[in-house]
């Protein structure tokens, strides 16, 4: 029998100080009182119960996501960390990420977290622009997040920085200015991720009754372009569709968890996971309301509202999915369930969407421009 895979965590913390209108994640606004308090402890707790579930790993990242993990307190991080070590085996390089926005006040707490245990922290700037930083409802300017991150990198080994693109009437020109001096700031990671108009958001509202629209699709692929360009250029490869690493060992760990298949534990409110218990692949979610998270954790032991197995067609499909999103692409023994065609794979690599290779399928750089469509043909 083979070893079990080794496992990622994934923390949801639910609260912000401000809803963004372009986010669709399950996020609640910060209000205080001892509710936040309570979900750390229950996040302990559900990690003590899911232990049972996941078994004997090495654990070879932790990743706090949100919401804004940086309004904790960092000792629950702490807490939250040392449990983890103790109930799994952690790797020699255990990876610690935690995403931050870069209002002064979180940027004064850096080195707690750093002390609890975080070596990478994700940044999220957005942008350097003031005027674009006041429509995504940003809660910071540019010079705060020039700060943030220049206090992160004199804290954390590891800096990496959200951005966002393809916003009303921004020109590529103006956004390779823009890249160059989020560069300037020395991440060794980079995350651009192009404005998308989420369902049931106040972007979504807007759109819909005609207040601003986003880029043609034309324009936001010359923004696509010039993103790969100035970042290849700077020496950053694009590992991922919209990650981009100073080398291989920048490369985000727990995300390449996720991107090759591999097994995470989700635990905090609304948060999914991935467990491969012999053999059978399982998908897990956790209660989405903080309250009814804490209530079930007390009642039940873990936060699981939901723990689903995947048939083995579902599981290739999630795999081609997430697979073709990183340049190494996913093995084709992976996707036997899905019974592509050869003839189809065929055709996508004379139309330049597929690399040309007998044991992988890999979307070209012409394919990432189209990944969804691409997906939906090979999965068909």
């Amino acid at each position: 029998m083979s070893a079990p895979a080794p496992l990622a965590i994934y923390v949801h913390w639910p609260y912000c100080a401000r809803i963004c209108p372009y986010c669709d994640f399950n996020v609640v606004r910060a209000r205080g009182g001892p509710e936040a308090a309570a979900l750390a402890r229950a996040i302990v707790a559900d990690l003590e119960a899911q232990a049972a579930l996941a078994g004997p790993r090495t654990l070879v990242s932790i990743f706090f996501g949100g919401g804004t993990p940086s309004l904790m307190d960092p000792a629950w991080t702490a807490q939250i960390i040392d449990a983890a070590r103790r109930l799994w085996r952690p790797a020699a390089e255990l990876e610690v990420t935690l995403e931050a926005n870069p209002t002064d006040a979180e940027a004064a707490a850096f080195r707690a977290f750093a002390e609890a245990g975080v070596n990478r922290l994700s940044l999220g700037l957005q942008s350097l622009d003031d005027r674009a930083l006041a429509f995504l409802g940003r809660n910071h300017d540019a010079a705060a997040g020039i700060r943030a991150a220049e206090a992160a990198r004199g804290v954390f080994r590891r800096l990496s920085i959200d951005l966002i693109y393809a916003r009303p009437g921004q020109t590529p020109a103006a956004w390779a200015a823009e890249l160059g001096r989020a560069l300037a700031l020395g991440p060794e990671h980079v995350s651009p991720y192009q404005l998308t108009i989420e369902a049931g958001t106040a972007f979504e509202r807007a759109v819909r009754r005609g207040r601003w629209a986003p880029p043609d699709p034309e324009t936001a692929a010359h923004l696509f372009e010039t993103t790969q360009a100035v970042l290849g250029t700077a020496g950053f490869d694009a590992y991922e569709v919209s990650n981009h690493a100073r080398g291989a060992a920048a490369q985000s760990r727990h995300n390449l968890v996720y991107w090759r298949g591999g097994d995470y534990l989700g635990v905090g409110p609304g948060a999914h996971g991935r467990i491969t218990i012999e053999g059978v692949r399982q998908a897990t979610l956790t209660e989405a309301r903080p309250a009814d998270y804490i209530r079930r954790v007390a009642e039940r032991g873990a936060g699981l509202a939901s723990r689903l197995t995947l048939s083995l067609r579902e599981a290739a499909e999630e795999r081609l999915l997430t697979g073709l999103r990183i340049t190494e692409g996913v093995p084709l023994g992976a996707l036997a369930a899905l019974v592509i065609p050869p003839q189809r794979i065929a055709e996508l690599t004379t139309l330049g969407l597929l690399a040309a290779d007998p044991a992988r399928l890999r979307a070209t750089p012409a394919g990432r421009l189209v990944l969804d469509r691409l997906t939906a043909e090979l999965a068909a």
